[in-house]
């Protein structure tokens, strides 16, 4: 597969820095909000903003990671077993203001199975979406994000690849073509 750079080092670092300031708008010192990572790349988006957010003297941000494996509506049509990731759910999310948050909207499946997911732990006062990437013309469900770095248009087959760094500044987004 061909490899096509979408999101340079820096551009990632400019949508990253972005986004913090738009939680930061919305949610001021997020005492009502808890941010959740999407097993198992958005959890690493989650890090990424949490890094920023503290550099930006926000502390005490309520977070946690989500495996939504067994609320998918595929979960049962694969052919091998699953492995599920780890869920770190120690907040508590009623009437508080959840922010989900994932590297790459593709079908908005991933998205619908945190939404039932999430209501293990309570009922919140609000979902929001945060999203890295939105590939907008592959849509299954009606799922639209609040907070987006990227939209992109990719064919069918094509693979959008995050690939993450330590430092923001150098965490860089592909698009894998496929050449059938």
């Amino acid at each position: 597969m061909a490899q096509k750079v979408l999101l340079s080092e820096k551009k990632v670092s400019i949508i990253l820095r972005r986004l913090c300031h738009q939680l930061i708008e919305r949610h001021g010192d997020f005492s009502n909000t808890v941010l959740v990572g999407l097993q198992p790349r958005g959890i690493l988006l989650l890090d990424q903003l949490l890094n920023l957010l503290k550099a930006n003297k926000i502390s005490h941000i309520k977070s946690g990671k989500l495996d939504t494996t067994f609320f998918r509506d595929d979960f049962r049509r694969s052919e091998r077993p699953l492995n599920a990731k780890t869920t770190e759910m120690n907040e508590i999310i009623e009437g508080k203001d959840v922010v989900l948050i994932d590297d790459v909207l593709f079908t908005g499946r991933s998205i619908r199975s945190a939404l039932t997911a999430i209501d293990t732990y309570g009922r919140p006062k609000s979902i929001e979406l945060l999203v890295l990437v939105d590939r907008r013309f592959s849509r299954h469900l009606p799922i639209q994000p609040d907070y987006l770095g990227a939209q992109i248009d990719a064919l069918q087959g094509d693979k959008v690849k995050v690939v993450w760094s330590d430092e923001p500044s150098q965490s860089i987004v592909y698009l894998e073509k496929n050449n059938e």
